[in-house]
């Protein structure tokens, strides 16, 4: 039985690897942060008590900013692959916490890869690295791009990616870099433009809400399905040799097209909910992100599965089913608060 160690696991794309690995018949160890709340909603249907002898899935207390922890639990479980989805991954949070970005999302990787030279385990080693690192690079955009980070976020993968492939020359690691473009799901954050339209839009729909506020609305974006990304990440680690790869759909839309899309769904008008808000433009904006996975489709044999339109329905489709169960407790006399805490 193969093992994993995922980091970011109770995350939108550590869940969808996890269920991928769990069905593959890996054993799964994943790396959280403690916490006085649990945090662990995305990977609840997959846990079972580790008393169970059936159980494959194991969750370990721990965090990235802390180097000899990590080397401790990566020579005790000595796993086959490690998949490093775990950073401070909100570009517009990153301009408000630069220092804290840079050392999760960039001195992160280089922790765990000095953890994997110091302890001699031979696990191939997986970062997630991001699309948001081509910044200002005009469309499209491929492994050849040369990157134009725009964010403390992008400049903290830069400096990621470039240790990878330094560790990967320089002590023979198995080390990828994904160039993951946008990627969403029913599971992505709230905060994240995506799910902040569908999650308003059906709360709208039902009366639980009359506006969303969101920034640039000409922003453009490549956005697939998460699930079809996790096996792009797994497929990259099965290969003969360690390479990067841009994972990404091909085709780009913006963020007004997105939330349109959404509203015209649900037979809502989008001009009459939908506002402008300047604490949600970046100080530096992206304009716009089109990736080209033609190294991926011919090396690794991978093409995403989920459409654009069928990404928008399924997201709706699962927060029509969320806003319902708000409606009916709101109905029942218990508050339900729907406005956001941070701006």
């Amino acid at each position: 039985m193969k093992k994993a160690f995922i980091t970011g696991i109770t995350g939108q794309d550590g869940s969808y690897l996890a269920e991928f690995l769990l069905d593959k018949g890996y054993e799964v160890h994943g790396l959280i942060r403690r916490s006085s709340t649990f945090n662990t909603d995305r990977i609840d249907h997959l846990y079972r008590d580790f008393h169970d002898p059936d159980a494959r899935l194991f969750l370990h207390y721990g965090d990235l900013s802390v180097s000899g922890q990590i080397m401790d639990l990566l020579s005790a479980i000595n796993p086959d692959e490690i998949y490093h989805l775990g950073a401070q991954s909100h570009v517009r949070v990153s301009f408000d916490m630069p220092e804290y970005t840079c050392d999760i999302t960039g001195l992160g990787t280089l922790r765990l890869l000095e953890s994997i030279r110091k302890t001699g385990i031979k696990a191939k080693f997986y970062q997630a690295s991001s699309s948001e690192m081509f910044g200002a690079a005009p469309p499209p955009q491929n492994e050849k791009t040369p990157f134009q980070p725009r964010s403390p976020y992008a400049a903290a993968k830069v400096f990621a990616y470039h240790i990878v492939r330094n560790y990967r020359d320089a002590y023979g690691i198995f080390a990828v870099n994904g160039i993951l473009f946008n990627h969403e799901s029913p599971r992505r954050g709230e905060t994240f433009v995506t799910r902040k339209i569908t999650r308003a839009a059906t709360q709208i729909k039902l009366g639980l809400k009359d506006k969303l506020y969101l920034g640039n609305l000409e922003a453009q974006r490549d956005w697939g399905f998460a699930g079809d990304f996790v096996e792009a990440m797994w497929l990259m680690l099965q290969a003969d040799k360690p390479d990067d790869f841009a994972i990404c759909t091909g085709e780009t839309h913006s963020v007004r097209e997105f939330a349109e899309k959404v509203f015209s769904k649900l037979g809502l008008d989008y001009a009459r909910h939908v506002a402008i808000d300047p604490r949600y433009f970046r100080p530096t904006e992206v304009d716009v992100l089109l990736g080209d996975a033609s190294k991926a489709r011919k090396v690794l044999n991978w093409r995403p599965k989920v459409t654009f339109d069928q990404l928008v329905d399924m997201m709706i489709a699962a927060d029509l089913e969320l806003a319902k169960k708000e409606k009916t407790l709101l109905d029942a006399g218990f508050p339900c608060n729907n406005t956001e805490r941070i701006g």
